[in-house]
């Protein structure tokens, strides 16, 4: 490894997000910190951390997933870690909630997501890690260093042991906003990309959905950055198995799957669904593989702490640099 590593290292994890920052500790060589959350009895919690970290730089992983708490978890824990005088404090958000809110798309609404960029930075955060964000603008809502990971370090090389030629591969966007995942994934793959155009009546409810672009006889494997109720990406599979794809397939950070997804994505016409572990998986499935994240992160957090440059954290060069396997689980 480049760069002496400093034995003033922390790694810390909020209740959401436990077993990712285990696994992102142990990929990074050190134990995961010791900390502990005190529980009141009307609901109000007291996170607390059971080592000394003055001095020290302490990373603490939170996806900030519903309910609010896991958010306030993270702030606290920031606040926490200031107030230990830790030399500095590096939140590493997996994923990276109310993104969606990132403009005004309608009168009389907040910007949810930039709210959440001032709150961190005014509970004493050096920086942001994060991943896959909905909306890359929301990199500009901060005024501190923000490093910005990309799915597509875990899911290009699952793409390609799936074996399928490129003249054969398409990659498919679910809607507009995913078509420059989409056709990222193309260009480095040398193959295709279509979009699914879709109209909404109200969030999470679609109006009408059009395929833009030739998928008869081939593979198609849909990217987007999240999936929650799972209805658009159902749909859009059943418009591009009926359009003539010989198989569908969909590759998602994100696995937010609220309410029935799951139950959707089950019964849809998919060959499968592969997510990372951002958020932990609500139950398991047969159509559902998670390839981890944890050497991702474990890699981003080595090379901070060296002031290392990760604008080409990809899975080839990463591998080669540090040795580290990541696995289907």
């Amino acid at each position: 490894m480049a760069g002496q590593k400093s034995d003033k290292v922390f790694i810390f994890a909020g209740r959401a997000t436990q077993k990712l920052a285990s696994e992102v500790a142990k990929n990074y060589g050190i134990e995961l910190g010791k900390s502990a959350v005190f529980q009141y009895a009307d609901g109000e919690f007291q996170p607390s951390y059971e080592e000394s970290i003055r001095g020290g730089i302490v990373f603490i992983i939170q996806s900030t997933i519903p309910p609010t708490d896991n958010l306030f978890e993270l702030l606290m824990l920031v606040d926490a870690a200031r107030r230990a005088s830790a030399e500095k404090v590096i939140a590493v958000i997996p994923y990276y909630g109310f993104a969606r809110q990132d403009r005004k798309d309608k009168p009389h609404v907040p910007i949810a997501s930039k709210l959440i960029a001032d709150m961190l930075q005014a509970a004493g955060v050096d920086r942001v890690v994060t991943m896959d964000l909905h909306a890359d603008q929301i990199q500009g809502f901060f005024n501190i260093p923000v490093d910005h990971l990309f799915g597509s370090s875990i899911f290009t090389q699952y793409v390609r042991n799936l074996n399928i030629p490129a003249e054969d591969l398409v990659f498919a966007s679910p809607d507009m906003g995913a078509s420059k995942r989409a056709s990222s994934y193309a260009k480095t793959l040398g193959c295709s990309f279509v979009i699914c155009y879709k109209h909404r009546n109200k969030p999470n409810e679609i109006g009408e959905m059009r395929l833009l672009g030739d998928v008869s006889g081939k593979h198609v494997v849909i990217v987007d950055d999240m999936v929650d109720t799972g209805t658009t990406l159902c749909k859009a599979a059943e418009i591009l198995k009926e359009s003539g794809a010989k198989t569908v397939r969909a590759m998602i950070t994100h696995p937010v799957l609220s309410g029935t997804a799951i139950e959707k994505i089950e019964a849809s016409v998919l060959e499968e669904l592969v997510v990372t572990d951002t958020i932990p998986l609500k139950r398991e499935s047969d159509k559902i593989h998670v390839l981890s994240c944890d050497w991702l992160l474990a890699e981003a957090l080595h090379r901070i702490v060296s002031h290392e440059s990760i604008d080409n954290l990809y899975e080839e060069s990463l591998r080669s640099v540090r040795g580290i396997k990541h696995e289907i689980r």
